[in-house]
């Protein structure tokens, strides 16, 4: 199968077919961008099954708990919920315990539970009464109570253990209004975001002295965001990357046919992979609508470079249109398969990942390199022959690179030279930037695909800075069958892991039956006064205690500063709670919540590095082996094609940041573009090896063959990463800057690594007109 893959005889023979039936290829061309076109237009006008409604609604992931087998049935109550909902509005305003701020918020909740799609909405006012006998005493008083009513009832706000620092700010400052969607009413995303938000605002307009203003965030808004800037972005950047294109082609080939050829490839292999993500529905991700679309303007563009500067120094030499495109797709298309081939490897083994989001982006890579490389082998070929491709050669030699890479060249002087110094030098440097790189430390943010300007993550970083966050996590308390529901140890219990978080500076506001017993009248501590609880109403009671599984939780909040920030606290309380249940042996403590499981699980993103990357050059190892039919050249393409990855892991550990989902992705991609060069030297290398039994003169053959298309792509490369720059998620940025470090020390590696380890290592022995080269005679 390799065999058919690589053999030169199957590309001369697509370059026979592909110019000699230009009509039929080029009818082929138009009849998949038409179908690619529709994808972007509407997917499920062929494909009727795309799913294109990806519901807002969350999941019911069932909770993680302890063996309930002999509880008894649980009787059905709605329990009282104030750390979670599907939509949080976010009110703020410093006149809410005044008249005018009581009307206000009042017709704000009143208008959002008006709408069809809410349910209901918990805030301050609804929140369950603490008092022994049931009676209705809602928090905020009528517009004609009394300052001093205000200010008591502010006062009776803050102390109310459901209120102060779980609805209502510490400050009484920032109010939060709990919206539960009825999603049968939902048919749009503004319906859970903006809509919210104007109803709100609208309702309040007629009180401009209590000037409150509203954001939403929450599950859904984070979500909602985070679709809609891909949306978003998915044009603009397939906009940048286009531009791109064009201008460094005019830049670099100095003629305006070269460029419009050039810039065609990228363009149709973009237009078409967008296409078919539509169709496959992987077009919600928030790495595809940004990063894929300019790294395959890049990757498209860097081959079509080398297909064009063959072509046109064959058309420099007098050849004919036709001929020229033939010979050029049977000189540099085998390198580009290979560069195709090992890239989309690179690329594939994110397939292997833990994470949906990463193995999503690795399949959409592998299609937009597989359909880009189609898209260099035709499109440009074909428009060469063509009559637009008249003039492609005009300007040959006399272009930016072209004219300075002479002034370079003496660097392959040097480093021939001085090869067994650069050598080793590169052999040591690359194994100790690897060695650092391996102190990096995953991490993980809810935010981290948002815009830091984004309303939802706004919100929650005002939640973070005024609750203690708005992600949860819990410590669920289970005893023995036999121990009452009413036992005071059970109340003895929670008070000390109440305790032990609110000693965790991180922790914020711990919710638990302690809370409730403490806000009961009278004195005493939690132990002795347990039986209060059943006098509470069972929507506040059961909550956080559930006598029939004989449980109670305490619920605390944490911030959205890095799962792994928090990795020292979760060790910290889980040390906390042996140390009470050794205290306590008919007693289990388990810290349990999708926060904790996610620090758990931490260490799957240095698995799916260094699963994807290990995979991906074993492959990739072995397919350059295969090809140039030498374990030694394999072995040398390692050092060149690792250095830049190392480089960039080191910067990234000096400069304070940790391995992330958006760092597995870019440490695979890069891989996968940096070999792309290494190819292409190793190919022309070859190449200059049949001409020449002088070893080193082959380099420098090699080195002068392929150096202006070495410059060029890096160049194209590392401005198309920068476009990501402009980008306001964080990990699109990180992305970027990682791409840029990348690619810039693979140019590096290629250029003075690359055939240093060639010289020292790349032939067995040495002839004597190559001894007399080295020695510069």
């Amino acid at each position: 199968m390799f065999a058919l893959l690589f053999s030169r005889f199957r590309i001369s023979t697509l370059a026979d077919w592909i110019v000699t039936h230009r009509w039929s290829t080029l009818l082929l061309l138009v009849l998949w961008t038409i179908v690619m076109g529709m994808g972007h237009y509407d997917p499920t006008i062929l494909w009727p099954d795309t799913a294109a409604s990806s519901s807002l609604e969350p999941g019911s992931a069932a909770d993680i708990g302890f063996d309930d087998a002999e509880s008894e049935p649980a009787p059905q109550v709605s329990a009282v919920q104030v750390a979670s909902s599907d939509v949080i509005v976010v009110a703020h305003s410093e006149a809410f315990f005044t008249p005018a701020g009581a009307d206000a918020i009042r017709e704000a909740v009143a208008a959002l539970e008006s709408l069809d799609q809410v349910e209901r909405v918990l805030w301050m006012d609804r929140a369950p009464m603490m008092n022994l006998f049931g009676l209705p005493e809602p928090i905020l008083p009528n517009r004609n109570a009394s300052p001093a009513r205000f200010a008591a009832a502010k006062q009776r706000a803050l102390t109310h253990p459901l209120v102060g620092g779980q609805l209502l700010s510490p400050d009484a400052n920032t109010m939060l209004l709990m919206v539960k969607i009825d999603w049968l009413y939902v048919t749009d995303d503004r319906d859970c975001t903006d809509v919210l938000r104007q109803t709100a605002a609208t309702a309040v307009a007629n009180h401009p002295d209590a000037a409150i203003t509203f954001q939403v965030t929450g599950d859904v808004p984070i979500r909602v965001s985070g679709a809609a800037s891909t949306r978003e972005n998915e044009r603009k950047y397939q906009a940048i990357g286009y531009s791109i294109a064009l201008g460094i082609a005019y830049i670099l080939f100095r003629g305006l046919s070269s460029v419009i050829i050039v810039a065609m490839a990228p363009a149709f292999g973009v237009f078409w992979t967008i296409g078919m993500l539509h169709y496959l529905g992987f077009d919600d991700n928030p790495f595809n609508s940004v990063i894929v679309p300019v790294l395959l303007c890049m990757v498209g563009f860097t081959d079509g470079v080398h297909m064009m500067v063959q072509i046109r120094r064959h058309r420099s030499e007098g050849v004919s249109a036709t001929d020229a495109a033939r010979r050029s797709i049977r000189e540099v298309g085998l390198a580009c398969w290979l560069t195709s081939l090992t890239t989309a490897i690179g690329f594939g083994s994110l397939a292997l990942a833990h994470h949906e989001i990463v193995r999503e982006f690795g399949y959409c890579c592998v299609i937009g390199v597989l359909m880009t490389f189609i898209s260099v082998v035709t499109i440009i070929p074909l428009a060469c022959a063509s009559p637009l491709g008249r003039n492609v050669h005009a300007g040959y030699g006399h272009n930016l690179v072209d004219k300075n890479l002479s002034k370079i060249s003496v660097l392959i002087d040097w480093v021939v030279r001085h090869a067994k110094t650069v050598s080793v030098v590169s052999i040591v440097t690359t194994c100790g930037l690897a060695a650092m790189t391996l102190q990096l430390r995953p991490d993980e943010r809810l935010t981290s695909n948002l815009s830091a300007g984004s309303e939802a993550a706004s919100a929650l970083a005002h939640i973070d800075r005024e609750f203690g966050g708005l992600e949860t996590a819990e410590v669920l308390v289970q005893w023995r069958r036999g121990i009452a529901a009413t036992d005071g140890e059970i109340a003895s219990v929670v008070a000390q892991v109440d305790d032990l978080l609110r000693s965790e500076p991180l922790i914020g506001n711990p919710l638990s039956i302690r809370s409730l017993i403490d806000a009961l009248p009278g004195e005493g501590d939690p132990a002795t006064r347990m039986s209060l609880l059943e006098l509470l109403p069972p929507p506040l009671k059961r909550a956080y205690i559930v006598p029939e599984r004989r449980s109670t939780k305490v619920i605390l909040r944490l911030q959205d500063l890095g799962i792994a920030t928090y990795g020292p606290v979760f060790q910290r309380i889980e040390s906390g709670l042996e140390a009470i249940e050794q205290t306590h042996p008919d007693f289990r403590l388990q810290l349990t919540g999708r926060a904790l499981g996610r620090w758990r699980n931490l260490y799957r993103i240095v698995v799916d590095l260094a699963f994807s990357l290990g995979t991906a050059t074993v492959i990739i190892f072995a397919v350059l082996t295969f090809v140039y039919r030498s374990l030694r050249i394999g072995l040398i393409s390692l050092v060149p094609n690792l250095f830049p990855l190392a480089m960039t892991g080191c910067l990234l550990l000096i400069s304070g940041h940790n391995l992330e989902l958006v760092s597995v992705c870019a440490f695979t991609v890069c891989l996968g573009i940096a070999v792309d060069d290494t190819i292409h030297f190793l190919t022309r290398y070859q190449e200059e090896l049949k001409r020449s039994d002088n070893h080193s003169e082959a380099i420098r053959r090699a080195f002068v063959g392929v150096g202006t298309a070495l410059v060029m792509t890096t160049v194209v490369l590392i401005i198309g990463f920068s476009t990501a720059l402009l980008s306001d998620a964080r990990d699109h940025r990180i992305f970027a800057v990682m791409g840029i470090l990348t690619i810039g020390s693979a140019l590096f590696a290629d250029l003075v690594m690359l055939p240093a380890l060639l010289d020292r290592f790349g032939s067995p022995g040495r002839s004597p007109a190559e001894l007399r080269y080295r020695s510069g005679e």
